[in-house]
């Protein structure tokens, strides 16, 4: 399948976990992937494996925290490829896992500056890139605890429903310029990002009766939303949060 074959498509947080997932998707659809991370040698190891797969890969760190970073990202990837068709933004701060009235303030800018700071900027930045294409797709990796607070995650979840409401705000401002933006909401996920719930006997305990197929999910099964909402076959949807969660929200 080659629906992306020749499309950008530009990936934060893509090191590891969902976002990894999510670039050897769009490679073995056709794309160009450009994934990034803080992590040179992170991001490295999946462009290495996607190009030995056939596939076509860019490795460019990125500091989604930093404004000067996201400003390079985007730069180097249009010096580099000359367009963005679809930017994922999945990089993500939760430096944090307890009590809410416990949450020291290091921990409270890092969550702001990457979370939300971060999505905003990162959208305007490729926004203005597709703006002058006439054309793109923006996907936020939002979470189910955009919905639903998780326990001990206060700010996290915050900041995630916030992207929800970024995600909308977008939608309406962008689809003048050929500009769709939808959100993704993740559930429970077998990732290195989600080790304090997942490597937790007591959390998984009280989180997995709560999700009707009984079980977290496998990066893999959540990458595909990503594909839908960038192809064609989405083509008349715009300002969307989906979950891809079990069933945990219903």
């Amino acid at each position: 399948m080659t629906e992306f074959k020749d499309k950008v498509v530009l990936i934060t947080g893509a090191s590891r976990g969902i976002g990894e997932a999510i670039a050897h998707q769009f490679a073995a659809q056709g794309a160009h992937v450009v994934v990034s991370s803080r992590s040179q040698e992170g991001i490295d190891k999946v462009a290495n494996a996607i190009k030995a797969d056939g596939g076509k890969a860019s490795a460019i760190t990125c500091h989604n925290g930093e404004h000067d970073s996201r400003e390079a990202l985007i730069s180097q990837t249009v010096e580099q490829l000359g367009r963005i068709d679809v930017m994922i933004n999945n990089a993500a701060a939760n430096p944090y896992f307890g009590n809410v009235l416990d949450m020291g303030f290091a921990a409270i800018e890092k969550t702001i500056e990457v979370n939300i700071e971060g999505y905003f900027h990162m959208s305007q930045l490729a926004g203005r890139v597709m703006r002058e294409q006439k054309s793109g797709v923006i996907i936020n990796t939002s979470s189910v605890n955009g919905r639903i607070t998780g326990y001990n995650q206060s700010l996290y979840s915050a900041s995630k429903a916030a992207i929800i409401s970024m995600t909308e705000s977008f939608a309406k401002e962008c689809a003048a310029f050929g500009i769709r933006v939808n959100a993704v909401l993740p559930g429970l996920t077998d990732t290195k990002f989600a080790s304090a719930l997942t490597q937790n006997d007591a959390m998984l305990k009280m989180i997995l009766p709560q999700i009707p197929l009984g079980r977290m999910a496998q990066p893999e099964e959540i990458a595909p939303a990503y594909l839908f909402l960038a192809s064609d076959a989405a083509q008349y949807i715009t300002g969307v949060s989906l979950p891809v969660d079990g069933g945990y929200l219903v």
